[in-house]
């Protein structure tokens, strides 16, 4: 489909940036005359206030959300030996994330009505090898930390929080970031602060992780050509930070943003309930952030998942799936030894599950239209079952 015929598209960043489009230009020129392109001022700047903002006490910018993983488990002393739970269901990024530090990835299911981490399937996966633990606050809604803080306080393992779809999400009383031992973040364009190319982050209150993570991401040197440990050049640049750093004060308010518009999602959509559109669960109220906005097409439903999604591109409305193949049936990762039917949810959702267009500025009209044009389906498919 070309652009022309577009009606609604999944995501809009330029309402985000032409508002602030002279704040942008006047930070990466700042950037250009002072020279600083690797870590640089804006970089520092940009980590401490993200840090506070997320509840944190130190960031660590690097190239990428993947790399915060990586960087950040083995920061956090893990590695070859170590087992690290994760929901199946995440994005292949977590996954690999994990594989990169050395550790063993240990795949739970997860809980069909909200897609996050079942942390009873976590309980029962623990052995003396865990060291860790990832939940995944995925769409921009967090695990209860609570529930989180007892798991680790119950199994002794540490919490390294994959946060990568939730920038200042909230849940009852905690920031994300600001639970775990660490947490990582990623500000790929489409993320609810999102750079101008790929970058990443990872947040810790502990001085002895942010020290390490601060060697591991530029080749493991204490000081300059005094290499301690075997790091990577993995260095969120000083052009992205600034970048960063000048749109975070309008966070708050994109998340709002989001949020009031998943509330006309929920209002317009709720008569088709009975009919086996059911929207993904909120259990944190107004802390959710919905990076996406999430619903399952029920195999009840007169229509299957792939052919309302079809008919939706052709009125113009853009979908997503998130995510259509669990982590343990991608085929890189067969040798890990899981098959088919081994987490009955994550593969349930992997059908049914399908992504709204979301993002700030996002107008009533437009999901009433994005609705709307998902009734005319239904209305089409159960008029052609009725006529059989």
């Amino acid at each position: 489909m070309n652009n022309q015929t577009v009606k609604v598209p999944f995501v809009d960043l330029a309402l985000q940036h032409q508002p602030i489009q002279t704040q942008l230009q006047q930070a990466i020129q700042a950037v250009i005359e002072r020279g600083d392109f690797v870590l640089g001022q804006a970089l520092k700047e940009f980590e401490a206030a993200f840090a506070a903002a997320s509840g944190a006490e130190y960031g660590v910018g690097v190239a990428s959300g993947t790399d915060a993983i990586a960087l950040g488990l083995q920061a956090c002393n893990i590695g070859p030996g170590d087992e690290v739970i994760l929901p199946v269901n995440t994005f292949v990024a977590t996954l690999i994330g994990v594989i990169h530090a050395g550790a063993k990835p240990i795949f739970v299911d997860c809980d069909p009505q909200t897609a996050l981490i079942d942390l009873e399937a976590a309980a029962r996966a623990v052995t003396p090898q865990t060291k860790a633990i990832i939940p995944v606050h995925l769409y921009g809604q967090m695990v209860s930390p609570r529930q989180l803080l007892d798991f680790a306080d119950t199994f002794k393992v540490l919490i390294f929080e994959d946060a990568a779809q939730a920038h200042l999400a909230e849940r009852e009383g905690y920031r994300a970031g600001s639970v775990g031992s660490a947490a990582a973040f990623s500000f790929y364009p489409s993320k609810n602060l999102g750079a101008f190319g790929d970058g990443g982050m990872l947040l810790t209150r502990n001085p002895d992780i942010a020290q390490k993570m601060l060697r591991l991401r530029n080749y493991g040197a204490a000081q300059k050509y005094i290499h301690v440990e075997a790091g990577t050049n993995s260095r969120l640049d000083t052009m992205q930070a600034a970048v960063l750093h000048q749109k975070l004060p309008y966070l708050p308010q994109w998340n709002r943003d989001r949020f009031n518009a998943a509330q006309h999602y929920n209002i317009e959509l709720a008569p088709l309930a009975s009919s086996g559109l059911i929207p993904i669960q909120n259990h944190s109220g107004e802390g959710h952030v919905y990076h996406l906005y999430v619903i399952r097409v029920d195999d009840s439903c007169v229509v299957q998942r792939q052919q309302l999604q079809e008919q939706l591109t052709q009125l113009g409305i853009q979908t997503g799936v998130h995510y259509p193949i669990p982590c343990h049936l991608q085929p890189a990762f067969i040798h890990l030894g899981y098959q088919v039917g081994d987490f009955p949810n994550a593969e349930m959702l992997s059908r049914q599950i399908l992504s709204l267009p979301m993002y700030p500025g996002l107008s009533h009209s437009q999901v009433q239209e994005v609705v709307s044009a998902i009734t005319s389906s239904l209305s089409t498919q159960e008029q052609k079952v009725l006529c059989i």
